[in-house]
């Protein structure tokens, strides 16, 4: 399928990364870099221009208020907002619509392209370049574990320009369906609605499409992943692909799904360690955080032992008796699906866009 993306390759921009693409063993890059750069820009605008615009319009008795810190952490959720619902929306698309990508095998899946999947791949691309760019400017309100995560995620979807397993980038992008639920979780403890019913029933839908999407979704597809990996280390495309995208080039046809493996070998063992190391940290992390939540849901539904009741200030009239005081200082704070799910910021710094 070719790039459904509203506007082409800018000409002049494409020739002009063709040199840093060679350097750098990415031959589908000129054919994205307008993605890349667009999504970036589109990202920065929402970022600088659109949040504090409608912020202030809309929420003036909170934003306002904010310190810079305060400020950069609110705008950065709404493009996070934004991105999840536009990346989800075209990988599903993409997933659905590219009869190619179905219909894909094994060496293609390591070693082929479709122009759809690389619009995914280079979508993902520039929202780590803002990504990148804002944690640099903004180094001491992130910090350096989140300039970490920028770099890393930046580097490992960038190699699917080579291209390598482009058709999986719409799959693992899919992890975002969990992040539209957890930015509103996150709102709405800056707006006091904690505890609120719009906080409870987004996090039940948090929990599900955590659970869902990254354990269940995610595990079986790094499963099938390795697999394809394992195979690629030991051999390269076949002759046949080989001849016919020869064949393809000389004709000057670009429509072929292997026309970019004509020079393809096994895959090098840095390149598929390094998606393993991403791939089973980010497991491991997405594991990690809902066996928090578990214990978390345990804990707060168990009931508690009376020597380790919670105990919360109630604010009493000053013309209450001594037990209607006491009733009110030991009186125990109530369970929320608040406490369950983990804070924003820390599975915001798990996330692979």
């Amino acid at each position: 399928m070719r790039d459904p993306f509203l506007f082409p390759p800018i000409a002049a921009l494409s020739k002009a990364v063709e040199p840093l693409a060679e350097r750098l063993s990415f031959p589908t890059l000129p054919l994205h870099i307008h993605e890349v750069l667009g999504a970036a820009l589109l990202y920065t605008f929402i970022h600088v221009v659109v949040s504090p615009v409608l912020s202030n319009l809309f929420f003036p008795q909170f934003y306002p208020k904010h310190n810079r810190a305060k400020k950069a952490n609110w705008d950065t959720h709404i493009v996070s907002l934004f991105q999840s619902l536009l990346i989800n929306g075209v990988a599903l698309w993409t997933i659905f619509a590219d009869e190619e990508r179905k219909n894909m095998d094994f060496e293609q899946r390591v070693w082929g392209y479709t122009g759809a999947s690389g619009m995914v791949q280079a979508l993902a691309c520039g929202y780590f370049v803002w990504d990148l760019g804002v944690t640099l400017l903004n180094l001491d309100i992130f910090g350096p574990g989140l300039l970490a995560h920028a770099v890393s995620a930046l580097t490992v979807y960038s190699f699917g320009f080579r291209p390598y397993l482009n058709y999986y980038s719409p799959i693992f992008i899919l992890y975002e369906l969990s992040t539209p639920f957890l930015n509103v979780h996150w709102f709405c403890d800056k707006l006091n609605m904690t505890g609120g019913k719009v906080q409870l029933y987004n996090g039940i839908a948090l929990l599900a499409t955590f659970f869902s999407c990254r354990l269940v979704w995610g595990t079986y597809q790094s499963y099938v992943v390795y697999g394809d990996m394992w195979r690629a280390i030991h051999e390269g495309p076949s002759a046949s692909y080989i001849s016919a995208a020869f064949k393809n080039e000389t004709a000057g046809i670009d429509e072929n799904v292997m026309f970019f493996a004509k020079d393809a070998g096994p895959v090098p063992l840095w390149l598929a360690g390094t998606y393993v190391a991403s791939n089973v940290t980010l497991n491991a992390l997405n594991w990690y955080w809902f066996v928090k939540m578990i214990t978390a849901v345990k804990n707060r539904f168990e009931p508690p032992k009376e020597e380790k009741k919670d105990k919360v200030p109630v604010a009493v009239s000053s013309n209450a008796t001594g037990a209607e005081k006491l009733q009110g200082a030991t009186r125990r704070r109530q369970p929320s699906i608040v406490d369950v799910v983990p804070d924003s910021d820390d599975l915001r710094q798990g996330t692979i866009q």
